[in-house]
């Protein structure tokens, strides 16, 4: 899950690089769900959960 106060892309590198933190070798993502918080009739918040590809070691 990432999230963003600026946009939907930067959930998403926000994602990915939580997830690099403890995941290593990862080739792909795909955004399963997008989600945001409205305050005051604007978008405030905005949240994705992806999904990411990785390769084992040996």
């Amino acid at each position: 899950v990432g999230s963003s106060t600026d946009s939907t892309d930067d959930s998403i590198v926000n994602a990915i690089d939580k997830a690099a933190l403890t995941i290593k070798h990862m080739d792909w993502f795909e955004v399963i769900e997008t989600r945001g918080h409205i305050a005051d009739g604007k978008v405030s918040h905005f949240q994705v959960t992806i999904k990411v590809g990785f390769r084992l070691e040996d």
